[in-house]
C-alpha cells in the first residue's frame, strides 16, 4: 500500500514546475526521497537558500497536490538548501569577525529587570520561523524539567498561535484569586497559561505590538504562580517587536533555540540567537528537531531534511548543541492527543532525549545563577 502511495505522490510532484519554470521538481532531481508510513507523506525540496521565500509558493504546491492524493491524511514539506557533508563556507566566503563592542561602564549598565516573585528562573524556547516544532518541543521540555524533579510552569507568550492548552489537554477559564490576579491552570503537574484560556480557539488575534506586549505582562505578572524553579516561555516564532519587547521586559535566566537540520531553518535560528545576543540574554543551547526520521514499518533511520545542520551551527556560533530529537510519529500523534510522549510514554527512547535536554537546560541556567558576574562568551554573527 505505501509503495502504490509512493508512486502516486511522485506521479502527482511531477506535475509542479522547477524553480524557473523549467522542468518538473522530480526530474531535475530536487525532491528527496518520499517516506509513507500509515497514511503520512514525508519528504523535502532543495532548493537555492537564496531563494527560500520567493519559492515558498512551491513549497505549498507539492503539499498541497499530495494531500489530494488517495490514502494520504497528512504531508509534511520542506525547503531545504543542504550542502553536501563536511562542506561549508570558504575562507573566503567565511563571514569576518565583528569587533567586540565595547564594555559599558558600570553607571551605564541597564537596570536589572523586575523577577516574578516565587519563580527563581525564567527561560524562553524560540525559534526564527514557525514550523519547527517549537511548541511541541517546549511542552515536552517542560514536562522533562517537572520529570526531574522540579516545580515548572509555561506561559504560553504566542499570541497569535496558542497552541500549548491543545498540547497540554486543559481548557478552562483562570480564576480569578484576588483582585487582577489570576490562577494558572494545571495539568501533568505543571502549571499553564495562554491566551488560549481567555478568547475562544477559533477567535482572530489582530492585536497590535502595544496590546500584544500588555497582555503577555499580565499573563506573567497578574498570575499566581506560586513556588516555581523554573518558568518555560513559549515565544512566538520570528524576531519581531513583540518577540524582542519580551526579551527586553522579562528577567529571562537564558534562552533556547529550536531549529531543523535544513539550512534554511539555521539561517532563520541564527535571527533568533542575534536578537537574545542584542539584549544579553544568555543562550543556552540549540536543539535539532525532527532531527532524523524514524520509520515505524522499518524501523529504520531517514534524514529526510538532511541531519546535523544545528550541531555544526552551534560549534560555529560557540554555544552548547542541547540534542537532537527524532521525528517520529509518536510525538506527533501525542502532541495531537494532548498527551506529550514525556508523560504517556516515559520509559521511551524520545522521552529519555527530552529529560536529557531538560537537565542539560537547568544545569545551565544554576551554573548562570551561581556565577552571574562571570563574563559571557563573545559571540560572532554573520
Amino acid at each position: 500500500m505505501s509503495d502504490s502511495i509512493k508512486t502516486a505522490v511522485l506521479e502527482r510532484l511531477a506535475q509542479i514546475k522547477g524553480p524557473d519554470l523549467e522542468g518538473d521538481i522530480v526530474s531535475l532531481g530536487l525532491v528527496s526521497e518520499v517516506f509513507v508510513s500509515d497514511g503520512r507523506v514525508a519528504f523535502s525540496i532543495t532548493v537555492p537558500a537564496e531563494r527560500a521565500h520567493e519559492l515558498e509558493p512551491l513549497r505549498q504546491a507539492a503539499e498541497k497536490v499530495v494531500r489530494e492524493v488517495d490514502g494520504v491524511e497528512n504531508a509534511m514539506v520542506a525547503l531545504t538548501a543542504e550542502r553536501a557533508p563536511g562542506t561549508g563556507p570558504s575562507p573566503a566566503q567565511a563571514p569576518a569577525p565583528r569587533p567586540a563592542r565595547p564594555q559599558p561602564a558600570p553607571e551605564e549598565k541597564a537596570p536589572a529587570k523586575p523577577g516574578v516573585p516565587g519563580i527563581r528562573h525564567i527561560i524562553a524556547v524560540a525559534s526564527g520561523k514557525g514550523g519547527v516544532g517549537k511548541s511541541t518541543t517546549t511542552a515536552n521540555l517542560a514536562l522533562a524539567i517537572a520529570a526531574n524533579g522540579r516545580k515548572v510552569g509555561v506561559l504560553d507568550a504566542d499570541i497569535y498561535g496558542p497552541s500549548i492548552p491543545r498540547l497540554f489537554k486543559v481548557s478552562g477559564r483562570p480564576e480569578q484569586v484576588s483582585g487582577r490576579l489570576m490562577k494558572p491552570l494545571e495539568s501533568y503537574g505543571v502549571k499553564v497559561m495562554s491566551m488560549g484560556f481567555l478568547v475562544e480557539e477559533e477567535t482572530p488575534m489582530i492585536w497590535r505590538g502595544p496590546m500584544v506586549i500588555s497582555a503577555l505582562t499580565q499573563m506573567l505578572r497578574e498570575v499566581a504562580w506560586g513556588e516555581l524553579d523554573v518558568l518555560v516561555v513559549d515565544m512566538p516564532p520570528g524576531t519581531g517587536d513583540a518577540q524582542l519587547t519580551m526579551a527586553q521586559q522579562v528577567p529571562l535566566a537564558g534562552a533556547v533555540i529550536v531549529s531543523t537540520p535544513q539550512d534554511l531553518a539555521l539561517i532563520d535560528a541564527r535571527k533568533g540567537l542575534n536578537m537574545f545576543r542584542r539584549v544579553d540574554v544568555p543562550v543556552l543551547g540549540i536543539i535539532e528537531n525532527m532531527s532524523y526520521f524514524l520509520c515505524p514499518d522499518c524501523g529504520g533511520r531517514h534524514d529526510i531534511f538532511g541531519h546535523g545542520g544545528a550541531r555544526a551551527e552551534a560549534e560555529r556560533l560557540g554555544v552548547p548543541f542541547l540534542g537532537e530529537i527524532p521525528l517520529t510519529m509518536k510525538i506527533r500523534e501525542t502532541s495531537d492527543a494532548g498527551t506529550p510522549v514525556v508523560v504517556s510514554d516515559p520509559d521511551s527512547e524520545v522521552a529519555a532525549v527530552y529529560r536529557n535536554i531538560g537537565a542539560k537546560v537547568f544545569e545551565a541556567i544554576e551554573q548562570a545563577a551561581a556565577a552571574p558576574d562571570r563574563a559571557a562568551p563573545q559571540i560572532v554573527f554573520d
